[in-house]
Formats: C-alpha cells, sequence, structure tokens
C-alpha cells in the first residue's frame, strides 16, 4: 500500500509514541526539510544581527522533541504545530 507522505508521518508518530526507536529513526529524514523551512520562516522575521542559523534551530528544537518521552502525538499537524 503506498502511503500519503502526510499519513506516513502520522503513523511514525504513533510508532514512536508507542516506544518504537526505530519509527523515531524513519520519522527525521521525511520531516528534516519541512523543519528547515519552518525555520527559515521563523527567522526571516529576526533581527538582521542574529547569530542562530536555520539548522542549528532545527537540530535545537528536534533534540527538545526526542527528550520528551511521554508526548500523546495526535499526528502530523500537531507534531509540526
Amino acid at each position: 500500500m503506498n502511503k500519503s507522505p502526510a499519513g506516513e508521518i502520522t503513523q511514525l508518530l504513533l510508532r514512536w509514541r508507542a516506544g518504537e526507536r526505530a519509527a523515531l529513526d524513519s520519522l527525521l529524514p521525511l520531516v528534516y526539510q519541512q523543519l528547515r523551512a519552518m525555520a527559515l520562516r521563523h527567522l526571516r522575521r529576526e533581527r538582521s544581527a542574529h547569530t542562530l542559523q536555520r539548522t542549528a534551530l532545527v537540530h535545537e528544537a528536534f533534540l527538545k522533541l526526542v527528550d520528551h518521552a511521554n508526548v500523546d502525538w495526535q499526528g502530523r499537524a500537531q507534531f509540526f504545530a
């Protein structure tokens, strides 16, 4: 069965929530570029002299997400919000 990317992300989030480490490993490549695009949009609103780069912002945010063991992910939209 061919899943949509959004559906696949939701399924991986649910599997990760259930404790499946492999789901997190599969999730990262699927969401990385979208997280970078979101970071770029956010950083464009910052003052011009800021020093944070979008890759660093994405990595910092993802580390915080991974550190929360009991997040009750409901799906892709909640994750990106």
